[in-house]
C-alpha cells in the first residue's frame, strides 16, 4: 500500500518500510507513533482527509541536520552577520497502513 501523509507543515508519500527524516516530534527512540492525516491511500483521495486511514511509524533516533550558514550582508554599509542554524529532526520508519 501506499499513502500521502501530512506532519510538520510537509506532505509525504510513504509505503511500508520508507525511512523518512522529518520535522522534529516528542517522541523517544523505539516508540510507535500514528499518522492521522492520510490525504491518500492507493489512489482513493481524502477530502481532505481519509477517513478512518492511519499510518504507523516507529521513531528511529532524533537528531539535528548539518550546519547551515546564514550570512547577511548590506553593500557599502560595513554590515556583516554570519550565523548558523542545525534544524533538529526525527527519523522515522513507516511500518503500517491501516484503512478501516
Amino acid at each position: 500500500m501506499k499513502a500521502v501523509i501530512v506532519t510538520g507543515g510537509k506532505q509525504y508519500y510513504v509505503e511500508e518500510g520508507t525511512v523518512l527524516y522529518i520535522e522534529k516530534l516528542d517522541a523517544e527512540a523505539g516508540k510507535t507513533i500514528t499518522f492521522d492525516e492520510v490525504l491518500m491511500v492507493d489512489g482513493t483521495v481524502g477530502a481532505p482527509f481519509v477517513k478512518g486511514a492511519t499510518v504507523e511509524a516507529e521513531v528511529m533516533k532524533n537528531g539535528k541536520s548539518k550546519k547551515i550558514i546564514v550570512y547577511k550582508y548590506n553593500a557599502k554599509k560595513k554590515y556583516r552577520k554570519t550565523q548558523g542554524h542545525r534544524q533538529p529532526y526525527t527519523k522515522v520508519e513507516i511500518k503500517a497502513i491501516r484503512v478501516k
